[in-house]
């Protein structure tokens, strides 16, 4: 059974801001793959090879998703090993789910993940994070 990771996508307003920043380094990857550094290596890292996502959260929303195509170990200039996760250059909009904040990043079981947008609504605006977080709060969301 697939198990997906939450992350903040911190210093991003919005999903454009990912691929941009994304865009912009894919020169340090191999080809057809991003990679986002972390510090913790998940120890269920079959599950999340089975098919799992990495669901982004941006601005107090999960927005959109990109598969976890692998997981490699690197060690900082610090000599801290580290996590790649190695991601699919596709990133999937996702419905926008409130998430409060957090650090580091967390498990998402696949039946508490947001589904993804069709490709038709793919540019829709989120809601705004208070509103959304609100509804969150209260069960609607």
């Amino acid at each position: 059974m697939p198990l997906n990771i939450l992350k903040l996508c911190v210093g991003a307003e919005s999903v454009e801001d990912l691929i941009q920043w994304q865009d912009q380094h894919r020169h340090h990857w191999a080809p057809g793959t991003a990679e986002h550094i972390t510090r913790m290596f998940p120890k269920r890292e079959a599950e999340v090879l089975d098919g799992g996502s990495l669901y982004w959260v941006i601005k107090g929303q999960i927005l959109a998703r990109q598969r976890i195509l692998g997981l490699d170990p690197r060690q900082g200039a610090d000599g801290i090993d580290r996590c790649a996760l190695v991601l699919d250059l596709e990133v999937i909009r996702t419905e926008p789910a409130a998430r409060r904040p957090f650090q580091g990043w967390r498990y998402l079981p696949v039946d508490e993940s947001p589904r993804d947008l069709p490709k038709g609504r793919a540019l829709d605006d989120a809601l705004p994070p208070a509103l959304a977080l609100a509804l969150a709060e209260i069960g609607l969301r």
